[in-house]
């Protein structure tokens, strides 16, 4: 039964994201239609990724993004992305999804908004997403390394631990 398992991990193409690691390639197409690329669309800065999986999972990543840019406000050497990330049929809607989220979010705001389309479930593995409902937290530093990761919904202990920790790679 063991060997079975070391087998299985041995031959599973997608390891868990882990701090210390060089964030994936994640391409999808910012609110402005310009195509995204992480995670080199961020390199020089640190950057706060704000993953969702589902339509409930915006309002604790809303809620992060908001406290985010009250902590840092207009920083140059800090960045945030929403990334909502769409599968399954809801891809066919993708027309209709981005014409929404582009009224719904300021113009000034369309290059921190990246949609990705498809690709998800090998996301869900690497994040090791429980529950579709939270927000999933990826900080980076200025080379594209991953320095935190955050999974659930908003708490004011995780945005301190969150606001610490980006404060501490901006004085890097």
């Amino acid at each position: 039964m063991i060997s079975l398992l070391m087998i299985t991990l041995a031959l599973d193409p997608v390891p868990p994201l882990a701090v210390g690691m060089p964030l994936p390639p994640l391409a999808g197409e910012y609110l402005s239609k310009r195509k995204a690329a992480l995670p080199g669309d961020a390199h020089g800065k640190v950057a706060l990724l704000l993953m969702g999986f589902s339509y409930n999972s915006r309002f604790p990543v809303e809620r992060f993004a908001k406290e985010f840019e009250k902590a840092f406000p207009v920083s140059p050497g800090i960045t945030f992305f929403e990334v909502p990330l769409i599968g399954g049929m809801a891809r066919m809607a993708a027309p209709f999804i981005d014409s929404g989220m582009r009224r719904g979010t300021p113009r000034d705001k369309h290059e921190n908004v990246i949609t990705v389309y498809g690709g998800v479930a090998p996301w869900k593995k690497q994040l090791g997403v429980r529950n579709d409902q939270d927000a999933h937290l990826v900080l980076l530093d200025r080379q594209g390394i991953v320095r935190w990761i955050y999974r659930g919904g908003y708490t004011e202990s995780a945005f301190q631990k969150l606001s610490e920790e980006t404060r501490k790679l901006a004085s890097e």
